[in-house]
């Protein structure tokens, strides 16, 4: 047995000893608030900890105010944040000094598809009117999305504008601590576009409220999007979403890692976990160890690349 076989072999397991936080980089009630109370609520039904867990929000900065808590804690695997591609669109934009290597990543939870929502009484009534109304003329569409600019939700709308020939520079967009104060603005009227995770905004649609006028995925969503059609089933080319995943300070040690991936297996193996991804119309994708670090690297080129083309990289 090798020499690092047999450090690995007699390193301690490691348990929490004291209450632990999950992290959330924006306010209550969006995707990211969602995530970690699905979890806190499984652990906590299932009995999965001896300690106590407690959800902890830090909206601000795009990230930076959870960012930065974290990693006052390194190599404390008490505190774990709520990971979005944000960690690595705020470092290719230039917003932030931190990226995905300054933290450790722990697993990949899922993935989600992005929405185009207007209020039901737009006169934006479909697809095709939003598209014809950015190629004519950008600024006409005030488009909000959380949480910075640069994240995920600016990119689904870029990656519009690109498609239909758009110049992707003259969008009129508006960046919200969190998803549900974009939804909010957009139900006051003060701005005509949310772009957003499938499951923020089901609510408002199926009450009427709202109207999804394009969906970023490969094939059509359940009810209540069924009767919505993707946006290249509208003859646009745009394939898009973002994920979710637990990362943890840095510095920390393989038996603390090891000890939130058993963990973390055993939230996602649950029927309660797997009921919350359907309800929220998101697409299981656990890993971790090599294939979720290898998933990061590439998410981040791939993501420089387009941000690149937006004219929004700065790294």
């Amino acid at each position: 047995m090798s020499l690092a076989a047999l450090h690995a072999h007699a390193q301690p397991a490691w348990q929490p000893s004291k209450n632990i936080e999950i992290v959330v980089p924006s306010a209550p009630g969006g995707s990211n608030d969602k995530t970690a109370r699905s979890i806190e609520r499984v652990i906590h039904d299932k009995r999965l900890l001896t300690s106590t867990l407690t959800v902890v929000n830090k909206p601000g900065g795009g990230n930076a105010m959870t960012m930065n808590y974290l990693n006052l804690h390194m190599g404390d695997a008490h505190y774990v944040m709520i990971g979005t591609p944000t960690i690595l669109t705020n470092h290719i934009i230039g917003a932030s000094t931190l990226n995905y290597t300054d933290f450790t990543p722990v697993a990949s939870l899922f993935n989600e598809y992005i929405v185009f929502a207007v209020k039901a009484d737009s006169t934006i009534k479909n697809g095709r009117d939003l598209a014809e109304r950015l190629k004519k003329d950008p600024n006409s569409v005030s488009i909000g999305f959380a949480t910075a600019l640069g994240s995920h939700n600016h990119i689904a709308a870029g990656l519009l504008a690109k498609a239909i020939g758009g110049d992707v520079r003259a969008l009129k967009v508006v960046a919200f601590k969190g998803s549900s104060e974009a939804i909010a603005a957009l139900l006051g009227g003060h701005i005509d576009l949310v772009t957003t995770a499938a499951g923020n905004v089901a609510e408002q649609v199926e009450a009427g409220k709202l109207r999804i006028v394009g969906v970023a995925a490969n094939q059509r969503l359940p009810a209540p999007y069924a009767g919505v059609p993707t946006w290249k089933e509208q003859g646009i080319n745009v394939v898009f979403g973002g994920w979710r995943s637990i990362m943890g300070p840095k510095n920390m040690t393989a038996a603390q890692i090891a000890y939130w991936e058993k963990l973390l297996a055993q939230v996602v193996a649950q029927p309660e976990w797997k009921s919350d991804l359907d309800r929220n119309y998101l697409t299981d994708d656990f890993a971790v160890g090599v294939r979720f670090r290898t998933d990061l690297q590439q998410d981040y080129a791939s993501m420089k690349a387009v941000l690149s083309e937006l004219g929004l990289a700065r790294n």
